[in-house]
C-alpha cells in the first residue's frame, strides 16, 4: 500500500477492510473470534479494541505464512475454550479437569483484506459446509486474469478439491485454470488442528501454506468440496491502493443501488457516497455532490443535497440541506439548512427551524420556528423558539481562557449585526438594535440598544479627500466647494496662493526669530519678583 498505516486499516464505506472482515464474521454470531495480528501490531491491536472489544488476540511470530497465522490461532482458541471450562469448574457441580478442552465444530476463516466479503455469502458457504459433511469448504471463483492467485485443482469427475496450487508454484497448465482460492475456508476444527501440526515450508516463498491442510484433509478420507461464488467481487483482495479505489466503488454503487430498490432517490450515483452505517428512510432524496458518512440517518422526506457532507448527523422529516458541511448535529422535522452552512458538533436545529447561508453553528440549541438567515456564528447558545437573530451576529463565546453561554428567549428578534458578548440573556420577546454589542442581560419584552448618536460631519470628504470621484460626486450633487466649511484662517491661505498664481505681489506675514528671545532670570529673594510656591 506505500503507507504508514497498516493495509486492513484503509478504510471503504466509512470502515476498515479489518472492519469489515469482522462484521462478517460476527454476522454468524460465533462463539469467539481471534484476529492474527504481526504488521504494525499496536495500530492493529488498538483498532480490533475499539470496533470488536470482545475479540480475542493472537501474534504471529517470524514465521511467514498464512498457515502458521491460523496455527496461532488455533493455539488461542484452545486456550481460550480452557479457560472458560476452568470458569465452568469453580461453579457448583462436578469436580473435572480442562486440561483436554479442545474448540470443537466449524472453524471458519476469513482473509483481513476482502473487504466486500458479505455475510449472506459467508452463511452459504457454513451451511453447505454442514449439509455436506465436509472436513474443508473452500470458497472459490472464476477470473478472466487469475494471476496472482491459487489455483483450484479439482478431482475429474466428482468435483471435489484435490488440493490449492500458489501462482508461483503452478505448473504453465495449472495457471491455465481460471478457478480461484478465496482464501476464505470453513474447517471441522479437529481436521484442522491435526493437519496444521504437519505442514512444512517447502514451497517457493518459503511459507507455511494454509492451502497445504486441504490435500492433507483429503489423504486422509475427509471430503474436501468448494461452493463457487459467481460474484468475483465478493472475493477480491486489496493489495494497492488502485485496487481499493476499484472495490470502494463498487461497494458504494451496490449500497446505493440497494438504498434505490427501498424507496430511496439518488439523482447522481456517480457523485453520491454512502456509508455502510448510513440510516435511509422512504422518499429521501440525494441530490449530486452529497456525502453521507458515519451514523448519518436521514428521515422520510428529507432532502439532502447538492455538494453537501454530513457525518454522524441526523436529519429529521421534510426536512432540506443544501450546500451544507456538518458533523454531530440533529436538524429537526421540515427545518431549513444551507446553503453553504457549517453545522458544527452540539448543534441542535428545531422543527421548522432554519439555519442560513453562510452561517456556523457549535454546540447551539435553536428552538422550534427560530431562523438564524445569514452570515452569522452561533456558538455556545441556546435560542428559544420563534425567534429571529440578525444578519451578521456574533455570540461571542471565548474570553481567551473559557468558553461562555449566550441565551435568548422565545419570540426574540435580534437587529443586524449584534454582538453578544457572553455570558449574557435575552429575555423572551425582547427586541436589540442594529449595531448593539450585548453585555448585559436584555429583560423579557425589553429593547436592548448600545449604539451612540449618529453625528454627520459636513463636508468631510471633499476637506479630506479633495480630487477623488467621491469627492467629485459629493460637489456634483451640490455638496461643499473645497473652501466651505473652513476655518478662516484656512480660507486665507487659499486666498493668498491663488493670489500668488495670478502674480500679483503678496505682503509676505512678519518674520519671526528663529529663536526665542531670552528671558532674565529673576534675582532670588526680591518681593517682587519671588514666586510662592504654594500659590504656584
Amino acid at each position: 500500500m506505500r503507507s504508514a498505516t497498516p493495509k486492513v486499516l484503509h478504510t471503504l464505506a466509512g470502515r476498515s477492510m479489518l472492519g469489515h472482515a469482522l462484521a462478517s464474521a460476527q454476522a454468524l454470531e460465533p462463539g469467539r473470534v481471534v484476529v492474527v495480528i504481526r504488521h504494525e501490531r499496536e495500530k492493529v491491536a488498538a483498532h480490533v479494541a475499539e470496533i470488536a472489544p470482545d475479540a480475542l488476540l493472537a501474534d504471529q511470530d517470524a514465521i511467514p505464512g498464512t498457515g502458521r497465522a491460523v496455527q496461532v490461532a488455533m493455539t488461542r482458541l484452545d486456550a481460550a475454550a480452557q479457560a472458560g471450562a476452568v470458569v465452568a469448574l469453580d461453579q457448583p457441580g462436578e469436580a473435572g479437569s480442562a486440561s483436554g478442552v479442545l474448540v470443537e465444530g466449524a472453524v471458519v476463516v476469513i482473509a483481513g483484506d476482502v473487504p466486500l466479503l458479505d455475510a449472506g455469502t459467508l452463511g452459504e458457504l457454513l451451511a453447505a459446509h454442514h449439509a455436506d459433511g465436509n472436513a474443508v469448504t473452500v470458497l472459490t471463483t472464476e477470473l478472466q486474469d487469475a494471476t496472482g492467485y491459487g489455483r483450484i485443482l479439482r478431482e475429474p469427475g466428482t468435483g471435489d478439491v484435490l488440493g490449492i496450487v500458489e501462482h508461483k508454484d503452478a505448473s504453465d497448465e495449472q495457471r491455465e485454470i481460471r478457478e480461484i482460492n478465496s482464501s476464505i475456508y470453513v474447517f471441522d476444527a479437529g481436521v484442522l488442528r491435526g493437519a496444521l501440526g504437519r505442514l512444512g515450508r517447502d514451497n517457493a516463498q518459503g511459507e507455511v501454506y494454509l492451502t497445504d491442510v486441504l490435500a492433507i484433509a483429503r489423504g486422509d478420507g475427509g471430503h474436501v468440496r468448494a461452493l463457487r461464488t459467481e460474484d468475483p467481487f465478493v472475493v477480491e483482495g486489496v493489495n494497492d491502493r488502485v485496487q481499493l479505489s476499484a472495490l470502494r466503488a463498487e461497494l458504494n454503487r451496490r449500497l446505493l443501488e440497494d438504498w434505490m430498490r427501498e424507496g430511496v432517490t439518488v439523482v447522481d450515483p456517480a457523485t453520491t457516497w454512502v456509508d455502510v452505517d448510513v440510516e435511509l428512510e422512504q422518499d429521501v432524496t440525494l441530490l449530486p455532490g452529497t456525502q453521507l458518512h458515519g451514523a448519518t440517518v436521514v428521515r422520510s422526506g428529507a432532502t439532502v443535497g447538492p455538494d453537501t457532507t454530513l457525518t454522524d448527523v441526523e436529519v429529521g422529516p421534510g426536512a432540506t440541506v443544501t450546500r451544507t458541511h456538518g458533523s454531530l448535529a440533529v436538524i429537526g422535522e421540515k427545518a431549513s439548512v444551507g446553503p453553504y452552512a457549517y453545522l458544527r458538533p452540539g448543534t441542535v436545529l428545531g422543527r421548522k427551524g432554519k439555519i442560513g447561508t453562510f452561517v456556523e453553528t457549535k454546540n447551539a440549541q435553536i428552538g422550534e420556528g427560530s431562523k438564524v438567515p445569514h452570515l452569522s456564528y452561533i456558538g455556545d447558545a441556546t435560542i428559544g423558539d420563534h425567534s429571529n437573530v440578525g444578519a451578521a451576529s456574533v455570540t461571542v463565546n471565548y474570553d481567551g481562557v473559557n468558553k461562555h453561554r449566550t441565551t435568548i428567549g422565545s419570540h426574540a428578534r435580534t437587529g443586524a449585526d449584534n454582538m453578544f458578548v457572553a455570558p449574557v440573556t435575552v429575555g423572551d420577546g425582547a427586541y436589540t438594535g442594529a449595531g448593539s454589542v450585548i453585555r448585559r442581560d436584555v429583560p423579557a419584552g425589553a429593547l436592548g440598544v448600545s449604539a451612540g448618536a449618529q453625528r454627520n460631519i459636513e463636508g468631510w470628504v471633499v476637506r479630506s479627500r479633495a480630487g477623488t470621484p467621491a469627492a467629485q460626486a459629493a460637489q456634483r450633487a451640490g455638496g461643499p466647494t473645497p473652501s466651505d466649511e473652513l476655518s478662516p484662517q484656512a480660507r486665507a491661505e487659499l486666498q493668498r496662493a491663488a493670489t500668488a498664481a495670478r502674480g500679483i505681489p503678496v505682503t509676505p506675514p512678519p518674520s519671526l526669530p528663529d529663536q526665542p528671545a531670552h528671558l532674565s532670570e529673576p534675582e532670588r529673594g526680591s518681593g517682587s519678583g519671588s514666586t510662592d510656591s504654594k500659590d504656584a
